[in-house]
């Protein structure tokens, strides 16, 4: 990958990785960092990297990042701590139908969420998913079902709010 390659590949992907980054861990101090890193490792990486894969190479570096930055800083979860009930109770019947579907997101497993996100919201198929993440594609398949099995149920107890 050349320059005008690397310029073009930031250009065009930048958006929807920093889009996939935030939605996993709601901090955008962490996701503007892990956007530089990420593409700092593409730049150091541009000749190994072949275009037609950068795609799918961002996505996955920029996953692993972030889990590594979790780890590393001992957080086990970025999102709002916050019990089912509790939220339902402080704001009852007020919840606007993006809030309401970001915190049935927060509910799942880090890797549910990543898995549901790259295949509902990015379009990837389930060989490029487990690529990303590291898993087979029967998995991700398993972690994908029980994923909207989970979305599901939730948007069923709460279909009041989603009107």
């Amino acid at each position: 990958m050349n320059r005008k390659e690397y310029n073009s590949v930031v250009k065009s992907l930048s958006h929807r990785l920093y889009a996939f980054l935030l939605k996993n861990c709601k901090n955008e101090a962490l996701v503007n960092d892990l956007m530089q890193d990420t593409f700092e490792k593409l730049w150091v990486n541009r000749k190994s990297v072949e275009v037609e894969k950068a795609r799918q190479w961002l996505f996955t570096t920029g996953y692993r990042l972030m889990l590594n930055t979790i780890k590393r800083n001992q957080k086990t979860e970025l999102r709002e701590s916050i019990s089912e009930t509790a939220f339902f109770e402080r704001k009852p019947n007020l919840i606007e139908q993006k809030d309401f579907i970001d915190h049935i997101l927060s509910l799942l497993t880090e890797q549910q969420r990543a898995i549901i996100l790259l295949r509902d919201y990015e379009g990837y198929d389930y060989q490029e998913i487990g690529n990303i993440l590291s898993l087979s594609e029967s998995q991700v398949k398993v972690y994908l079902f029980r994923a909207r099995k989970k979305l599901k149920e939730q948007l069923k107890k709460n279909k009041h709010l989603v009107a």
